[in-house]
Parts: structure tokens; C-alpha cells; sequence
């Protein structure tokens, strides 16, 4: 048993091999995700502080918003509900320097309610994500 342990904790922090690198993954949840860069820092973890860049689209292609444009990294608590369900779930598991892009469905970002005149009801988002610090 305690060798099967040790097994899984070794694949378990492999380096991420370059076939994962460009590939999406869609998780149950509907979310899809593709790591576009590798990072080679810390992992992000719920209860964690990340900074990010992001920039985010409609699947119009319309971007709404952009934490690059601003030139002002945007900071949040992993896992504690301060941002939408698709961004805990998408940037869990990132390490620093990593990009992802994230396809987040309607359910997981800001649902029939949309936000304001910004982001229509039942909107699907991709989200281009960096992650430059965990803390």
C-alpha cells in the first residue's frame, strides 16, 4: 500500500508533459480549458491569494474586459466565491507563469441574470488567464 502511495505522489508531480500544452480538457462541469503556456511556479490552491492577468471575451469575439489593458494585475482568494464559479474552477491547479484559456458556460459565470448591459443573459466567456503570483 505504502509503495502504491508513493506511485501516485510521484506521477502526481510529474512535469506536465508538452502533448498536455494546446489540448482543451473539458471538466464535467461543461468548463473547457486549454493551457496555452506552461508555468513552473507554485500551484494555485483553494484558500490561496492569486494574481492574474486575464482578458475577457464574448464568444463574439467582443472583448469586455482586461486586466492587461488596465495595466493592474487583478488579486482574489482562490475558492472563496469572490469571483465566478468558472474562474475558482478554472484557475485551481495553475501554476505560476501558466496561461490558460478558459471556456466558461452560461452556469458557471454570470447565468441568466448576465451582468448589466456588458454580458447577456445565458452568455457562454472565454477568459485568457496568466497566473503571475500565488501567496
Amino acid at each position: 500500500m505504502k509503495q502504491l502511495m508513493l506511485i501516485l505522489l510521484a506521477l502526481a508531480v510529474l512535469p506536465m508533459s508538452a502533448s498536455q500544452l494546446n489540448k482543451e480538457v473539458q471538466l464535467p462541469n461543461g468548463l473547457i480549458y486549454k493551457i496555452t503556456k506552461e508555468g513552473t511556479g507554485k500551484v494555485a490552491t483553494p484558500g490561496k491569494f492569486v494574481s492574474v492577468h486575464y482578458t475577457g471575451w464574448l464568444t463574439t469575439r467582443k472583448k469586455f474586459d482586461s486586466s492587461v489593458d488596465r495595466g493592474v494585475p487583478f488579486r482574489f482568494k482562490l475558492g472563496a466565491g469572490q469571483v465566478i464559479k468558472g474562474w475558482d474552477i478554472g484557475v485551481e491547479g495553475m501554476k505560476e507563469g501558466e496561461k490558460r484559456t478558459l471556456r466558461i458556460p452560461a452556469e458557471l459565470g454570470y447565468g441568466s441574470q448576465g451582468a448589466g448591459r456588458i454580458i447577456p443573459p445565458d452568455a457562454r466567456l472565454i477568459f485568457d488567464v496568466e497566473l503571475l503570483k500565488v501567496e
